[in-house]
């Protein structure tokens, strides 16, 4: 794994609770950046892990707050730019499918409007949110923003196509965040294939089998593999902005 030298940096990762968004938070701090970690006011496991970061060493904060709120999103960014004294990367990880169980293309009674507001409210709009109310200090520190995307946003069935649709406006809105924070920062995405991590949709065993057959590498990819990714895209990188990286073991290809 790449090493940094983020020492005097600082992050903040949205729905860095669990999942992929905990897993970036964990590298971050462990290459010496100061993270502050969002989460939802009322989910536990956000003041859990700050803690349990802590514990090991790491400077950590926590920033609750709900991206699918605007004015709740603002307040958050805001105040975790104030208590880290600066911005130096962007992390907009927080995501929801809005169901716990997949819809098919051919299930158009259970899209309901209430499914794609969230989706829309939470996966697209609260990646703008973060990006608007963060582009004053990333640009002042030139730094960078990674966004979670997925091959859903591709051309991959996903939890719904409500969900599919969020995430290819995050690729779209990626390319022109890119031209709104050049030259000074930059904007990039991963787009995640299948992901071994605590997600709400509940995948069947055949499911999570055809995954792994269907990929090349022939496994399911680990939150460390996306985090691994999306630390490059905010640490590195430094001629790389407006693209997404698709990190799925190859099973966009197999």
């Amino acid at each position: 794994m790449i090493t940094y030298d983020l020492k005097g940096r600082t992050a903040l990762v949205t729905g860095g609770a669990s999942g992929i968004g905990l897993a970036l938070v964990t590298q971050l701090a462990r290459n010496g950046a100061k993270v502050a970690v969002n989460h939802l006011a009322d989910d536990a496991r956000g003041p859990e892990q700050v803690e349990a970061l802590r514990a090991q060493g790491l400077d950590v904060i926590g920033a609750p707050g709900n991206v699918g709120d605007a004015q709740d999103c603002e307040r958050m960014v805001l105040t975790a730019i104030r208590d880290l004294g600066r911005l130096d990367y962007l992390a907009c990880n927080a995501g929801t499918p809005g169901t716990r169980t997949a819809v098919p293309p051919t299930a158009l009674d259970r899209l309901t409007e209430e499914l794609w507001e969230t989706v829309i409210q939470v996966n697209l709009l609260g990646v703008f949110r973060c990006v608007k109310a963060a582009a004053p200090a990333l640009k002042a520190s030139g730094g960078a923003v990674v966004s979670t995307a997925s091959i859903a946003g591709l051309d991959s069935p996903g939890s719904s196509m409500a969900y599919g649709a969020t995430k290819a406006g995050v690729i779209s809105l990626t390319k022109n965040l890119a031209r709104t924070l050049a030259p000074e920062a930059r904007a990039n995405a991963v787009a995640p294939g299948a992901v071994d991590s605590s997600w709400m949709i509940e995948w069947t065993n055949e499911q999570r089998a055809g995954s792994i057959d269907k990929a090349l590498l022939k496994r399911r990819c680990t939150t460390d593999d996306l985090a691994e990714v999306m630390l490059f895209l905010l640490a590195g990188a430094a001629m790389v902005t407006g693209q997404t990286v698709t990190v799925d073991g190859g099973l966009t290809l197999g």
